[in-house]
């Protein structure tokens, strides 16, 4: 447990210093929009497919190809890796 807390003490004083603007240490990713539906016909599903396959909502699947709403944080991580490399997604959730 000392080991797990060590751990979050670490994670929040880096979070401090990052918010102080000490950004030597810290690795930034900035994603740009991404489009959902090139996404989802790149690894030949369908919408109902996409959406079990990788966790995410029907609605929100359809909300996103519309463009309605826009995929953020872990989303659009996920939707990243996927544009990128959907096999090893796909592997990995095997």
């Amino acid at each position: 447990m000392n080991d797990e807390f060590e751990s979050i003490k670490q994670g929040l004083h880096e979070a401090i210093k990052f918010a102080e603007g000490d950004v030597k240490k810290a690795t930034v990713h900035k994603f740009e929009p991404i489009d959902v539906k090139r996404v989802r016909s790149r690894v030949d599903m369908s919408q109902s497919e996409f959406a079990a396959t990788f966790g995410i909502s029907l609605g929100t699947l359809r909300h996103w190809e519309r463009g309605d709403r826009v995929p953020r944080g872990p989303a659009l991580v996920l939707l990243n890796v996927l544009e990128k490399d959907p096999q090893a997604v796909i592997r990995a959730l095997r």
